[in-house]
């Protein structure tokens, strides 16, 4: 498995020196100025822990106007023997027109051969493809007073992890919800609980903010799809991001054994109507104590 985490790894590399040639100018490409240095260490060293997986936004300049659009990247450490994670967004496109771009980006990519690179494909594709959806962008906005209602959905991830402590990780977490206008709450201790209630597109941001560079032990265990044609806001459960903390089992003085009392949990989850999701956080079934 090392050999083959490297040896992708190493063609991830080659595939954003390329890239790099391809937009020259200042802006075009966003990258962490630490992620290729990361990589090539672990590639001196492969029997370190991976190094975060490489995550960079590209910016596509479409028709003569030069509209942009920015292909978000975020590749697995086994990419490209398994599909990059692309999303194509711009300021021009209205949700839906969002949406049936990336539905289009994605069926291009899965169409191509496994195993090979393919984000300059990608980055060729937005370029040649995006226009229409610009175009149809355009035409909605002019007649949206004639559309029909269009339906939104809440979307609401849950978010486990072994533990919250840090207080640079929570300021993270808080400030990027709030930046979001999502809705939910983070549960500080051991274990962590997070939840992230709005726009599926502001969710799967969070999501990919928080767990960069590579927080671990962090998973989402559970996804809501709630469909409305009216706002989603008379869909949340929560009605603000709260900073949740309960009285804690063990000696106070000792950061590992900060355990939070989780049947106080329990009892929160089934105030918001969300007692079902006990059980997919940790396995059991909740029991409120006497």
């Amino acid at each position: 498995m090392a050999v083959a985490v490297k040896e992708c790894l190493e063609l991830q590399l080659l595939e954003v020196e390329m890239l790099l040639s391809m937009f020259p100018k200042k802006g075009e490409i966003k990258l962490d100025e630490d992620a290729v240095p990361g990589v090539q260490s672990y590639l001196r060293n492969a029997d370190g822990a991976l190094p975060p997986q490489l995550e960079y936004s590209i910016a596509v300049d479409v028709g003569e106007a030069k509209v942009k659009v920015e292909l978000q990247v975020l590749l697995p450490h086994m990419y490209p023997h398994v599909p990059p994670q692309l999303f194509a967004r711009s300021s021009a496109l209205h949700r839906q027109q969002q949406l049936q771009l990336n539905t289009g980006l994605a069926s291009h990519i899965s169409s191509l051969d496994s195993g090979e690179l393919c984000v300059c494909e990608a980055v060729q594709w937005v370029k040649d493809n995006s226009l229409p959806y610009l175009e149809d962008g355009k035409i909605s906005s002019e007649s949206a007073s004639e559309e029909v209602v269009v339906k939104e959905t809440l979307h609401r991830m849950w978010i486990y992890s072994h533990h919250i402590y840090r207080q640079e990780l929570r300021k993270k977490i808080f400030d990027c919800a709030k930046k979001l206008n999502l809705t939910g709450f983070c549960l500080t201790g051991k274990p962590g609980v997070i939840c992230v209630e709005g726009l599926r597109e502001n969710c799967e941001e969070f999501w990919r903010v928080i767990r960069y560079p590579n927080w671990k032990h962090i998973s989402c265990k559970h996804v809501e799809n709630i469909e409305t044609e009216g706002s989603i806001d008379n869909l949340r459960l929560f009605p603000a991001f709260e900073d949740l903390q309960f009285q804690a089992h063990g000696d106070y003085g000792l950061r590992n054994d900060y355990h939070m009392d989780l049947g106080q949990f329990l009892e929160f989850l089934k105030q918001h109507q969300s007692g079902h999701v006990f059980q997919i956080l940790f396995g059991v079934e909740g029991k409120l104590s006497d």
